[in-house]
Formats: structure tokens, C-alpha cells, sequence
């Protein structure tokens, strides 16, 4: 999940020496730091330099890059992992009492990207998720909701599995049968950055960024074209517009797509 904040508030002064005692559990991980550029990984356990987690996150960079035709990113990311749910819930809640429960975020200020996560058994899903977000952030301004979540919807998956979110693909054929669902691009670029999206959105998200990079060659194309003009230029008409210049009926198309699209791992 993505969060834009303009300060990370009330965090210096306890790394002063005059924190108390009381408060040394609620400051962020700083015992270790493993750096990989563009990562600079925060924790307070030690992590191995070549953990398989370390060097899957690293290859996250380069994934994106080759598949979506974009610079590899150069800007610092700084990744603070918590040792315990407890210690990472308590933080979060007293300097981010406005984000819902999660097990990490994304957070992005004026000078500098960031992920917090809790360490767990899920810990290698939901840092590909936010690292997504801090890779794609680095080098392309102004990315839909949509499109940013989709794709790290599309990431958090093992490599292995080419993107195919089976719990998404689950959820979306069971949408259309049970419910005569039918996807809707235009109300998902109309969403509300501000509002936490559903878990309907979040796989309806993923069907079409699964549907655009891995259905027609041409489609891959139209959305790197589009994510070029954003870095370019920061700025760029609805993606809709310009799929439906190449497929006039997109969501017919999807809908399609996803029915012959196999959900058992």
C-alpha cells in the first residue's frame, strides 16, 4: 500500500540521547544497516548480505526495469525492518495513527522513500508490494492508483508465478459468476487517492495489469508507452483513452481474458 506523507513527524527526537526508556521499543530499526543500492536495509537482527530475501528484492529492480523498458532506479530507498508485529503495530501507530493495519507501507515524503514492514512469515510478499511502489515512485511521477497498485499487485507474487495473482484471479472469476461482474476501467482511474481501496479493487487492479503486460503484445507496448510520457513529461491523458483507441471494448476484452485464465496454482 502506497502512502504519501509531506514529513515523517515526531521520529527525531527520539533518536536523540535524551529518549526515555520507555520509548527506546517505539523508534525505528537501526542496529544493522545492509546496503544494496539503491537499498539501504534498516533492522535490528542480523540479516545475512546475500539473504535469498535481499537478493530477490534486488532482482525486483531489474524485473521492473526490463519489462516495463524503464531506467533502473538510482534514488536511495531506506527499508526499516521491525523484529515483531508488536514492535512494528506500536510505531506505526504512534507517528502514522491515520494508516489503517497493515503489515508494511510504502511512504513517500519530498526527500526520501521509505518501506516499514513487519518481519513474519509474509515478509517476502508484502516488501515486493511496497518495493513496487518505491522503485516505480523513484523514477515515474504521478502513477494512477490503478496502475501502482496493480503493478505491485502483479510483483508481491513470486517470481515463479509470472505475476499471476491466483487469490486475485479467484476472487474475479468468482465476481463474474456469482455476481455477473464486469470490470470498469474508467471507475478505477476515478478512484480517490486519499480512500483505501477495497480488496475488489486491489484484484480488479491487478486483472487489468495482468491483461495489459501478458494478453497482446500491443498492449505491453501502449503501457510503456504510457509510463514513458509520465517521466517524461509528469503528466498524461487517462490510460482508458488510449486503450480503447487500440481495443474499443476493453473491459469486454478483460472480462474474456480472465474467464480462460487458469486460478489453481
Amino acid at each position: 500500500m502506497r502512502l504519501r506523507a509531506m514529513i515523517i513527524g515526531g521520529c527525531l527526537f527520539l533518536f536523540s540521547g535524551c529518549a526515555a526508556p520507555w520509548a527506546s521499543r517505539l523508534t525505528l530499526p537501526d542496529r544493522y544497516t545492509l546496503v544494496h543500492d539503491p537499498l539501504e536495509i534498516h533492522s535490528d537482527f542480523h540479516l545475512i548480505a546475500h539473504h535469498r530475501l535481499v537478493d530477490d528484492l534486488i532482482s525486483l529492480r531489474t524485473d521492473l526495469s526490463r519489462r516495463l523498458e524503464i531506467p533502473d532506479s538510482q534514488e536511495p530507498i531506506h527499508v526499516y525492518l521491525f523484529e515483531n508485529p508488536e514492535r512494528f503495530q506500536g510505531f506505526m501507530k504512534l507517528y502514522h495513527p491515520e494508516f489503517p493495519e497493515r503489515r508494511a507501507f510504502f511512504v513517500e515524503t519530498d526527500v526520501k522513500l521509505s518501506v516499514y514492514a513487519q518481519w513474519g512469515d509474509r515478509v517476502s510478499e508484502d516488501l515486493r508490494h511496497e518495493l513496487t511502489h518505491a522503485y516505480l515512485h523513484a523514477i515515474v511521477p504521478n502513477l494512477p492508483l490503478w496502475l501502482d497498485e496493480g503493478l505491485a499487485e502483479f510483483h508481491e507474487v513470486p517470481r515463479r508465478e509470472l505475476g499471476l495473482n491466483h487469490a486475485h484471479l479467484c476472487r474475479l472469476k468468482e465476481l463474474q459468476e456469482r455476481e455477473h461482474w464486469q470490470p470498469d476501467l474508467d471507475r478505477l482511474e476515478k478512484l480517490d487517492p486519499d480512500r483505501e481501496m477495497s480488496q475488489d479493487d486491489y484484484a480488479e487492479a491487478w486483472g487489468w495489469t495482468y491483461f495489459l503486460l501478458l494478453g497482446q503484445p500491443e498492449h505491453a507496448t501502449l503501457l510503456r508507452g504510457y509510463l514513458h510520457d509520465l517521466q517524461r513529461h509528469a503528466t498524461a491523458a487517462p490510460f482508458s483513452i488510449r486503450l480503447r483507441s487500440l481495443t474499443p471494448e476493453p473491459e469486454k476484452a478483460l472480462a474474456e481474458f480472465l474467464r480462460e485464465l487458469k486460478s489453481t496454482p
